[in-house]
């Protein structure tokens, strides 16, 4: 689960990170109203979205009057915000935030994430903050620094300065970036999070070290023990059936195409996209309904393939262990007649109750095309489409 940057910038103060006091809005007259109340001659007014690239889009300015903050969130709130990341159709603005001014002397780059080739958090920093990190790594792999954090000590202050000397931080910068880095270790610790990530992290005219930006992403297995946390999620920054399989513990990602694929096993998933795409199609989501799905869940799963328009066929790939292949017909029978498929559906399953989930598909009634193994059930589904099969 993402949140936004201000959210972010309050869960992270909660653990004393400094960060720049500042206050949300969504509407023109609270961004003057929050202007005024930082009493300060300049503010920052940035748009709050789940995206990077909100400067280079437009999507911040610094402002110098309330009436400035009213009429730039004017422009903002409600709008799209296009960057890099969100896509040509971009995201919504429905909040902005107004932040006390900073005098930037240094911009550096900050995060914490799971590492898993280290089997440990790892702490990445860099003298080439404001940038993406994945481009400094890309060009200038030598200024990207990687400090593993073992668990059991967790981080070390020798860690945390080697760190500062290698951002060429001096005197009292050295501390401040020590005593800053373990408050987001202990952040990123104690809010099961997977991603911290302050960008830029700067250094101000009068030599303090703070995070001028923030972005954290929690582990979605770990948000029953943080309802605080979870009362954070902003639905309208997420993809509507993503949202919907939530509910059902599928693991569901929107993409382009416009072949409907659900499998159980994110591995096998993997492969059947892999396999679509290889016969010519593009699949239109990543969808993992689980070695354990029983048939509402299977049911629910099919019915969010098929609440897509774009989907011109299906493509069930399921290989029984955990998951019985009866289950898996059942759910699948019952969805159809509750949407009343009218779109090629091609089958392939194998193991356990394989024959008589197989018997329940042929009594349904319902048309199903059958695949032989993955390649023949790909083949098939392209096919399909290439037929003329339509909503």
């Amino acid at each position: 689960m993402n949140i936004h940057e201000f959210q972010a910038k309050q869960v992270l103060g909660r653990f004393g990170v400094p960060v720049p006091k500042g206050q949300a809005a969504t509407t023109p007259d609270a961004a003057a109203a929050a202007f005024t109340a930082l009493g300060q001659p300049k503010a920052v007014v940035k748009a709050q979205i789940h995206a990077g690239g909100r400067g280079k889009a437009g999507g911040v300015k610094l402002v110098s009057s309330a009436q400035e903050a009213r009429d730039f969130a004017a422009r903002l709130l409600g709008k799209p915000l296009v960057t890099h990341q969100t896509g040509p159709q971009g995201r919504i603005v429905n909040r902005i935030y107004v932040e006390e001014a900073s005098q930037i002397a240094r911009e550096l780059y900050l995060g914490l994430v799971v590492d898993r080739k280290a089997a440990s958090v790892s702490l990445i920093a860099s003298s080439e903050g404001g940038m993406e990190i994945e481009e400094v790594a890309a060009n200038t792999p030598e200024k990207v620094l990687t400090e593993p954090i073992d668990p059991l000590i967790g981080l070390a202050g020798f860690q945390a300065r080697k760190i500062a000397f290698a951002l060429e931080l001096k005197d009292k910068q050295i501390g401040q970036f020590a005593n800053l880095a373990a408050a987001l270790y202990k952040a990123f610790l104690e809010t099961d999070a997977s991603l911290i990530e302050i960008n830029p992290l700067v250094v101000t005219a009068d030599g303090r070290v703070i995070c001028l930006d923030a972005k954290m992403s929690f582990d979605d297995n770990g948000l029953f023990r943080h309802p605080e946390i979870r009362e954070l999620r902003d639905p309208t920054e997420e993809d509507p059936a993503e949202i919907e399989a939530s509910k059902y513990d599928l693991n569901y990602v929107h993409l382009d195409g416009n072949i409907g694929c659900m499998v159980n096993g994110a591995g096998l998933a993997m492969a059947t996209m892999d396999i679509v795409k290889l016969s010519g199609a593009e699949p239109a989501n990543f969808l993992d309904v689980g070695g354990g799905a029983n048939a509402e869940k299977v049911a629910a799963a099919f019915r969010i393939l098929l609440a897509d328009d774009r989907v011109k066929a299906v493509l069930i790939n399921i290989f029984g262990g955990i998951m019985r292949c009866d289950v898996l017909a059942e759910g699948v029978v019952e969805a159809a007649r509750q949407v009343k498929l009218n779109i090629p559906l091609v089958v392939r399953m194998e193991g356990t109750n394989v024959d008589r989930g197989k018997q329940i598909l042929k009594d349904s009634g319902i048309k199903v095309i059958t695949g032989n193994d993955m390649a023949d059930a790909a083949r098939r589904v392209v096919d399909a489409i290439g037929q003329g099969a339509s909503r």
